[in-house]
């Protein structure tokens, strides 16, 4: 079978056929360079209007790499027509196989943007011969597409975050459809203002915020006033996931101040290498840190307090309605306002101001995972780590949204991959 005919059974073109096929060994790598021509009395589509319109003259020949045939680079050669159009003017044609300037054919940029998903994209440039650009602007193109092609019905649940991904504190936004049915990254913001969230809330519409019937997110103020104002209606949880780590800072920093106190009146050392063992929960200790916890939990320190109110808490995501929920948050923040730590205190004093939302996790119960949120996060993150950091916060979105935001792809005539 010729490659011609390979080309005709996978990927045929209307008004175009394909040429001679040429071996090229000039480069390092083997190429097939394959000429396609217009068929004979068709008329060019104007890239301005999309019509046909009559030929103007021929540009000189361009090369779009295709996707690769046993390992061998394939290049179409075309020399592009320009149109005469009595709206547009004098445009190049439109060629199926291209969009714009690119010099990929779409088919092999849908290619790149598949494997970007398996691999790194330096990962992906290495193994088909390419350069990082170009599967940079292969996942563009398909970000591009299946934004414009998003099915934004059915939304009842979103979860709200912002990850840093640059120093100096700079931070991204992070909008999550979490719905059992469906979940996905929706929306990326650049830093985490009140204005980013509006923004959101605006992409979004008016009537879809006011469809919403969940909404997570963590206690960062400017969340919780937008929320309020433009989602009113939806029961807001609040994440459990950040409350126990205000908690885990809270405990680290007593035991850190534990430590320079016993160093400095000439005590034992035995918070000593500790901060993993009360950090963790109990039943993913080893056996090892199992026993040195026990040791540790035996003397009447104000980390193992601290501790110890903390794994008492645990009960509180344990209730089984709103009320024993409610009157548990209630005794054990009036408990501990009474203790005498006060990185404790200041985290009971941020549940009792926010103890309505956190109750909501109990009126969700069963139809809400704020968990959902915290995996897209650590998925974000990977991402991120991946690409070895991002220079620009486009590319940062690009990434993103393709590797997190479930986007919706065109039918294919043949899939390569």
């Amino acid at each position: 079978m010729q490659v011609k005919t390979i080309l005709n059974r996978v990927q045929k073109f209307k008004s175009f056929v394909y040429g001679k096929v040429r071996w090229v060994e000039a480069g390092a790598v083997p190429t097939l360079e394959v000429e396609v021509h217009p068929r004979a009395g068709s008329r060019g589509i104007c890239s301005g209007c999309g019509r046909h319109r009559p030929g103007y003259d021929r540009l000189p020949r361009r090369r779009f790499e295709f996707v690769p045939l046993w390992g061998i680079q394939v290049f179409l050669v075309y020399a592009p027509r320009r149109v005469a159009c009595p709206d547009c003017g004098i445009k190049v044609e439109q060629m199926p196989w291209a969009s714009g300037k690119s010099p990929l054919t779409t088919a092999y940029a849908w290619l790149l943007a598949g494997w970007a998903k398996r691999l790194s994209w330096k990962s992906v440039a290495e193994t088909f011969h390419t350069s990082w650009d170009s599967v940079f602007h292969a996942v563009e193109m398909a970000v591009t597409w299946g934004r414009a092609h998003i099915d934004l019905s059915d939304i009842q649940s979103i979860g709200i975050d912002e990850i840093a991904w640059r120093r100096g504190h700079q931070y991204v936004t992070l909008v999550y459809q979490i719905d059992s049915h469906c979940k996905r990254l929706l929306w990326i913001g650049e830093k985490r203002r009140v204005k980013t969230l509006l923004r959101f809330f605006r992409w979004f519409g008016k009537e879809r915020s006011q469809a919403l019937a969940f909404v997570c997110s963590d206690m960062w103020k400017p969340y919780l006033k937008v929320i309020a104002r433009k989602a009113g209606q939806a029961i807001h949880v609040l994440d459990r996931f950040h409350i126990m780590a205000h908690m885990s800072k809270a405990i680290d920093e007593v035991r850190a101040q534990e430590v320079k106190e016993l160093k400095a009146q000439g005590e034992e050392p035995v918070l000593t290498k500790s901060r993993r063992l009360l950090l963790k929960r109990p039943q993913r200790l080893s056996e090892k840190q199992t026993s040195r916890l026990a040791e540790l939990l035996r003397h009447n320190l104000k980390t193992v307090r601290s501790y110890l109110l903390k794994e008492e808490f645990q009960r509180f995501l344990e209730c089984l309605s709103p009320t024993a929920a409610a009157d548990f948050l209630d005794e054990w923040c009036a408990r501990t306002l009474r203790s005498q730590l006060k990185p404790m205190k200041r985290v009971a004093q941020m549940l009792r101001n926010h103890r309505d939302l956190i109750l909501n996790w109990f009126r969700a119960k069963g139809r809400l995972s704020s968990g959902v949120v915290e995996g897209f996060n650590t998925k974000a993150k990977l991402t991120t780590r991946k690409a070895f950091g991002f220079r620009t916060y486009h590319a940062l979105e690009v990434a993103l949204y393709h590797t997190l935001g479930a986007l919706s792809e065109p039918e294919f005539t043949h899939r390569f991959f």
